[in-house]
């Protein structure tokens, strides 16, 4: 009898879990035995409604206008400070590399 696994399936999705020969799981390089968590006709299931659900979000976005957001301008007393000047790593290398060793 061939050997037995899970298939995790999808509640939100409405796919089931049941058990199916392992052969009938894709191969998954990534996981510790190799073999994926869903048999593969219902992991074709699961990415097409996840293809599904993707666009009638990207259309629901696309019918709904954006709203325009008022951009205040900054002060002029808001004048970014000029950043600190940075110690190169070199010059702090050169020094370190200059001191006599104590010992």
């Amino acid at each position: 009898m061939a050997e037995q696994r899970r298939c995790i399936g999808s509640a939100k999705f409405g796919i089931a879990a049941h058990d199916a020969p392992a052969k009938d799981f894709p191969v998954q390089p990534s996981q510790r035995d190799r073999l994926g968590r869903m048999c593969k006709p219902h992991w074709n299931e699961y990415t097409s409604a996840l293809r599904r659900a993707a666009l009638a979000r990207k259309a629901n976005t696309a019918a709904e206008p954006i709203p325009e957001v008022a951009v205040a301008e900054p002060e002029p007393s808001e004048a970014k400070a000029k950043p600190a000047a940075r110690r190169r790593r070199g010059a702090e290398v050169a020094e370190v590399a200059s001191d006599p060793p104590t010992g």
